[in-house]
């Protein structure tokens, strides 16, 4: 077999191991976009990062090894152990990814008095999950719920969780034992703290066209009603709110000024 024959016969099966890889990478994207990080949570959550990193280890490993190894010369039942081999690799490093990406996912937008701080699975206490409310101790696979956090009483139990924050490194706002529903009393806590929107915009002067765009895609054509408060996240960001302090949406943008 000549070496351009060869080559061609490479090149044409991981053509084929590409086009399938692809093919699952979009069933993946979808996955993660449409349930895990909807909507602004894939930029400022890290959703877009960690699934683009993901897919370029899956997408290249497959059809790279199947390009490497592919040679009609080993016979068919060498080829077979070749190419489940590597299918059980390219499986391996997706399974693994895929479980990165879940534990990574958000799974509440948490009120912590003064701003909103995205959770994501891995950082929550799951041991306490039994003692949430009863409508808290599911953490949800289709984007994260909006929740508040209590304060500790005082006595005891602010004292153990000031240890627990000090020495474990948890905030009340992984503890799912603190998690209380974003009711209204929490929504106007959240609005009476939240700072002018016309504040950002000066802060930001470069960006106010884009802002005013970003604000008619959440439906508030009066800036004046709107206002703000920063996440917390992988990312910087604000969190706009209505009036009745529900969050109309997000602009990728430091808060903290």
């Amino acid at each position: 077999m000549s070496l351009q024959l060869q080559f061609k016969e490479r090149l044409h099966a991981g053509g084929i191991h590409l086009l399938l890889s692809l093919a699952v990478a979009a069933s993946v994207t979808v996955l993660v976009f449409g349930f895990w990080f909807p909507g602004a949570y894939r930029e400022f959550a890290g959703g877009t990062h960690l699934l683009l990193l993901v897919m370029a280890v899956d997408v290249t490993l497959g059809p790279l090894l199947t390009f490497a190894v592919f040679d009609r010369r080993k016979g068919r039942s060498h080829l077979r152990r070749d190419v489940a081999t590597i299918a059980v690799l390219q499986l391996a490093a997706l399974s693994y990814g895929l479980y990165t990406v879940h534990q990574a996912r958000p799974v509440a937008l948490v009120f912590e008095q003064d701003r909103f701080r995205v959770i994501a699975a891995a950082d929550v206490l799951e041991k306490e999950l039994n003692d949430a409310l009863p409508e808290l101790r599911e953490l949800p696979l289709n984007g994260p719920r909006m929740i508040a956090v209590r304060k500790a009483t005082p006595g005891a139990e602010r004292n153990q969780s000031l240890m627990t924050a000090v020495m474990d490194g948890v905030d009340t706002s992984q503890r799912p034992s603190f998690w209380i529903p974003y009711g209204p009393e929490e929504r106007r806590a959240a609005r009476q703290g939240a700072r002018p929107l016309a504040a950002l915009m000066k802060h930001y002067p470069a960006e106010n066209e884009s802002i005013q765009n970003d604000l008619r895609a959440m439906g508030i054509t009066q800036e004046a009603t709107a206002r703000f408060l920063p996440v917390r996240a992988r990312k910087d960001a604000v969190a706009v709110l209505k009036e009745d302090g529900t969050v109309a949406g997000f602009l990728m943008l430091d808060g903290y000024f």
